[in-house]
């Protein structure tokens, strides 16, 4: 029997597995790495970004905002400090008139030293007037006792100009900032230079100076006999006044108030006097020494 002749049947082989076939979730991660939800917001951001402000224009905003609130702080700091004001100034006065007070309390209570000062010493030359000694009237003179007057000198010390003008210098101590004004100890080499020139009495600002006086400081005040003194300070020295001016320019405490005057501005001028006036110092009260009597020589009878 004929037919349709038969085509040999072909068997198709299966597509070959892919090698990567157990690793398809990775696959499917690294196909598609960004997920659709990310991709949203994503989206969303630039949306926003495009629909909001620029960003130079936010940036001003904040500096304008900044710059609203650095300007209210200021106002009420300023406001604050007016309504203050009157209460500082009440207080400043009220300190200004406790210090005139007390000045003048001061001064009233020098005064009256002075005075009782005055009536001790004319009681005790009274005193000693019996004797006709002349010998006492020279302890009196040598101890600062009474009153002197007659030729010498007068040196004048001051501050440096820039003590007085921004507190500058470059001169240190353990006493005094760093201020280009007198010192204690400076002053101390004066005083020892006109003795050792040859002056008989010596006084400062008024202040007469005695074997017992001592010239120190406190802050950057200088003390004699514990009183403070205020610049220039005056210092007066009774003597043969061209002796005493020669011999304190060429000793060694001179030639340092002259490295003063060069190096640091200190201020200085010597002039020889005709007659010059110091005080009295304040009476000696002798609580120790006692007089002694005369010793009998061994083998007198």
């Amino acid at each position: 029997m004929c037919g349709m002749p038969q085509h040999p049947v072909r068997s198709i082989p299966p597509h070959p597995a892919r090698p990567d076939a157990s690793m398809s979730l990775l696959t499917n991660v690294m196909d598609h790495s960004l997920d659709e939800g990310y991709a949203e917001a994503a989206a969303r951001r630039r949306a926003q970004a495009t629909g909001g402000l620029p960003r130079p224009l936010r940036a001003k905003l904040g500096l304008a905002v900044g710059l609203v609130l650095a300007a209210l702080v200021v106002t009420v700091g300023a406001a604050q400090a007016r309504v203050a004001a009157p209460g500082v100034a009440k207080e400043h006065q009220e300190l200004i008139d406790r210090i005139t007070k007390e000045t003048s309390a001061a001064d009233a209570l020098q005064t009256q030293v002075d005075t009782l000062r005055d009536d001790v010493s004319a009681r005790q030359h009274e005193a000693l007037k019996n004797g006709g000694d002349d010998q006492e009237n020279l302890v009196e003179l040598v101890s600062g006792a009474t009153a002197v007057h007659g030729p010498g000198v007068k040196l004048v010390v001051d501050d440096a100009k820039s003590a007085q003008s921004d507190g500058g210098g470059p001169r240190q101590s353990a006493d005094f900032s760093d201020t280009g004004r007198v010192r204690d100890r400076d002053m101390q080499r004066v005083v020892n230079g006109l003795w050792s020139s040859g002056a008989e009495a010596i006084s400062i600002n008024g202040q007469r100076l005695t074997a017992l006086s001592a010239i120190r400081a406190a802050g950057d005040a200088v003390l004699v006999d514990n009183r403070p003194l205020v610049p220039p300070y005056t210092v007066l020295a009774v003597g043969d006044g061209h002796r005493i001016s020669s011999r304190f320019a060429n000793s060694a405490d001179g030639m340092y108030l002259h490295a003063l005057q060069d190096d640091f501005g200190i201020r200085y001028g010597i002039s020889v006097q005709d007659d010059i006036e110091l005080p009295a110092a304040p009476s000696v009260i002798v609580r120790t020494a006692k007089p002694g009597s005369p010793k009998t020589e061994k083998g007198t009878s």
